[in-house]
């Protein structure tokens, strides 16, 4: 009998709620410093997630909490285009 495959949870940025990694967004801060979105989940650099809703975003935008898992100030032109990004996605 075959254990049941565990499913890899992480953490959002901006509700903070647990939830599955296929059903957040992945932010990704490059080697070079570029932060942008990871729909794929698979470009290379550090990462951090949030739920694909604008409501959740806009709470860790507010909160800087991409900045604190990234130590790095994002640009405010980053972060638009990434708003822009996600609500066509949404």
């Amino acid at each position: 009998m075959q254990k049941p495959r565990k499913i890899p949870l992480r953490k959002c940025s901006g509700c903070g709620e647990m939830k599955p990694k296929g059903e957040l967004i992945r932010v990704v801060r490059s080697q070079a410093g570029e932060v942008s979105l990871d729909l794929t989940g698979k470009k290379p650099g550090r990462g951090a997630y949030v739920c694909r809703s604008s409501a959740c975003f806009a709470a860790a935008r507010k909160a800087r909490r991409f900045e604190k898992a990234f130590s790095a100030p994002i640009p405010e032109a980053v972060f638009d285009a990434m708003e822009e990004e996600l609500k066509a996605n949404e």
